[in-house]
């Protein structure tokens, strides 16, 4: 048996303590938005196929509004744990709300955009003349959250550098019972069909945003931190962000061809594959849990100084990532019987749906590695390399996909597809990590 160095397995438990307890509130923050569409899949998939059909449309248009400026949460994330690493407590809040600040101008910009292009956003997606109405419908309606959700987005990035996932955690648990509820409230108990689903969602989003908001201003006045508005921090914001935008646009764009494909395989495939897609996302945030705790710990050693001790929790998160992976995709396979029947009585949708899940558990373990090392590169601010990675998985995904239709195959084909690009991902995040190019120490990258 070798024998590990008392050091070492010291190390290791001190790395665990770490993870464990940034990562596992950060799970139900980071699970909030696909908590708030599998409940709104629930109530509005008894309404009807088609309804789903339009909800699945919808929410991946409005997955992708939001999901693109991630980088709200994700460059904040790192920007302030290596002030935070230095010991720069005002620095870091007073650069976190620069984000805040990028977030309230983004989000009125994007809700402007979207409402006006609604009809034709959804038509590109290749909507039935059945699914296409209830989906304008819940697109509209949700647009008004946007500048909500990308408050949250930074709000949350700010919290996670200081180390802090605990009250995103509180603040989703409220968001997504508020959600819950307005949605059966306003679907069934007012009769407002997909609309009410959409109004329960925005309502949720702003109440959540207005916690955030009272958390950060009373952060900043007690570290002195100034609340008004700087032009020069909001733009530098930006321009930290913009590799993780050109990163997490070639992410949304493969999802949106993926939901696009699907849409001309049939409402049935189409509906099946929202069912699908949403349980990929809540693996995929449980996954990227452990990868949040590795931005916030990896941007506080690099902080520090310290690239040994960014190397060993590097190490031990990927550790952490695989053995993850194989137990959501066990929890996967068991579950299939119970999963699929709760968001649709709809046989021919069932039947589209199963074989798919079994595609994505086994596709779990490099999922896994995939989110972790995603997350250890965004702490160490490697931008620049993890949109050329993306652009790479991009190129690498649209002909696999584009062939699905083509060839007369199935929603399970679309999802072999959407694993393979994954195995993309992880050799070009693999190949990174291992050179140790991302290793850049200091307050500032």
């Amino acid at each position: 048996m070798t024998h590990v160095p008392a050091t070492t397995k010291a190390a290791r438990r001190r790395h665990d303590r770490e993870i464990v307890t940034l990562a596992v509130p950060a799970f139900g923050a980071l699970v909030a938005e696909p908590l708030f569409l599998m409940a709104d899949s629930a109530i509005v998939g008894h309404l009807g196929t088609a309804q789903l059909a339009g909800l699945a449309i919808a929410s991946a248009l409005l997955l992708t509004a939001v999901s693109i400026f991630v980088f709200l949460a994700y460059a904040t994330t790192a920007a302030v744990a290596r002030k935070v690493g230095a010991g720069d407590l005002a620095g870091a809040i007073r650069q976190g709300l620069d984000g805040v600040w990028l977030a309230v101008f983004l989000g009125i910009a994007v809700t402007a955009l979207t409402l006006p292009t609604a009809p034709a956003l959804v038509s590109l997606f290749g909507a039935s003349d059945t699914a296409a109405p209830y989906a304008l419908t819940y697109l509209r309606v949700s647009a008004v959250g946007i500048p909500a959700m990308l408050i949250v987005l930074a709000a949350t990035g700010i919290l996670r550098g200081l180390q802090n996932t605990k009250t995103p955690l509180y603040v989703a648990i409220g968001g997504f019972l508020a959600n819950a509820v307005l949605n059966v409230v306003l679907v069934y108990g007012a009769g407002l069909g997909i609309a009410g689903s959409a109004w329960g969602t925005v309502i949720a989003q702003y109440g959540m945003a207005a916690v955030y908001g009272y958390v950060v201003v009373r952060g900043a006045r007690t570290h002195g931190a100034s609340l008004r508005p700087d032009a020069a921090g909001i733009r530098a914001s930006a321009w930290a962000g913009a590799p993780l935008l050109v990163r997490t646009l070639s992410l949304r764009l493969i999802l949106m061809i993926a939901t696009a494909v699907a849409a001309r395989l049939g409402d049935a495939e189409v509906a099946a594959h929202q069912i699908i897609l949403n349980l990929w996302s809540l693996l995929a945030f449980g996954l990227d849990a452990i990868a949040i705790a590795g931005q916030a710990i990896i941007g506080r050693y690099l902080g520090a100084n310290d690239a040994e001790g960014a190397k060993a929790v590097c190490r031990r998160m990927v550790e952490w990532g695989v053995v993850s992976g194989v137990v959501l995709g066990a929890l996967v396979v068991l579950s299939r019987p119970l999963y699929i029947p709760l968001f649709s009585s709809d046989p021919a949708v069932q039947t589209a749906a199963l074989p798919a899940l079994i595609v994505i558990a086994l596709a779990q373990p490099i999922c896994g590695i995939v989110f972790v090392l995603d997350g250890v590169l965004m702490g160490a601010g490697d931008g620049p390399y993890l949109a050329g990675a993306m652009l790479i998985t991009l190129v690498a995904f649209v002909p696999m996909a584009l062939l699905v239709p083509v060839l007369g195959w199935g929603l399970t084909a679309l999802w072999v597809a959407m694993s393979l690009m994954m195995a993309v991902r992880m050799l070009t995040l693999w190949w990174r990590s291992r050179s140790g190019r991302w290793i850049v120490t200091g307050a500032t990258r």
